[in-house]
């Protein structure tokens, strides 16, 4: 007879926590499970078991991404008619395919209509998938990798190959700020490593063809968007300014709440 010892040995000593519970739960629960055979029981045990690791490890790749918006996802995003959004096309991008062929999706659109929820969203799909993703703006990569630098050259190494390694790395506001030459460079370097290992989400308020102007070199400008352009898959978001239409279906609700409440 299973006694709470060999439940503790379960979940402490074995590490199976779940499965202890899982365990538990079948025994205690005589009439849930009455139907159920040794292997169908023995399934249930190991699914559960999975789901809870596969859950724990998801969670793990959702926080090293560093996502602005951690709850940004798929699911959530709105579909209004004058958008431009095809949710078919969407779906299809978050099942990963372009992450196996490593490729890349370019999100384009003013500011304000959502690129960065939707580069992030594509970002939390691809962390269900068990791919490990980084989410930074290109600024930000950029002055990281400026103060590394200024370390040692080993210090920028390390943080050159954070970028280079991971299976998605997603690129936020790419070229919207002006960047020293030494950091185009970086930028290319960064592309150049992924060509073949990963993809990348590169979100921007400036069109493709801009972002040439943003490059000093017209030999690394041409190297460095040829790497892009020719693998990428492209979102053109238009419609309403996505931050206006939430503030305003937020103050809506605040009403209809307050119209309750008298």
């Amino acid at each position: 007879m299973l006694s709470e010892e060999h439940f503790q040995l379960l979940a402490r000593r074995l590490k199976i926590k779940t499965f202890s519970e899982k365990l538990l739960e079948i025994c205690t629960d005589n009439k849930a499970y009455a139907d159920k055979t040794f292997e169908e029981k023995m399934v249930i045990l190991i699914e559960a078991e999975v789901e809870h690791r596969n859950n724990t490890y998801v969670n793990k790749m959702n926080k090293a991404a560093r996502f602005s918006n951690p709850a940004a996802c798929i699911e959530d995003i709105i579909y209004l008619p004058d958008r431009s959004l095809d949710k078919d096309y969407l779906v299809r991008l978050a099942a990963g395919g372009y992450i196996t062929d490593h490729d890349h999706i370019v999100v384009i659109c003013e500011s304000g209509l959502g690129k960065s929820y939707i580069a992030q969203a594509l970002g939390n799909a691809a962390c269900r998938q068990m791919h490990s993703v980084r989410y930074i703006r290109h600024a930000d990569l950029c002055a990281e990798l400026n103060i590394a630098r200024t370390v040692s050259p080993e210090a920028y190494y390390e943080a050159m190959k954070k970028f280079q390694d991971v299976n998605l790395l997603i690129l936020d506001d790419f070229f919207t700020t002006p960047v020293s030459e030494q950091n185009v460079i970086d930028t290319f370097e960064i592309i150049e490593a992924r060509v073949d290992r990963g993809s990348m989400v590169i979100a921007s308020i400036i069109e493709p063809e801009e972002w040439h102007l943003r490059i000093p070199t017209k030999t690394v400008a041409d190297s460095l968007l040829g790497r892009i352009i020719h693998r990428s898959r492209y979102i053109d978001i238009k419609g309403p300014n996505m931050r206006g239409y939430l503030a305003k279906q937020k103050q809506d609700k605040a009403k209809a709440s307050q119209l309750q409440k008298k």
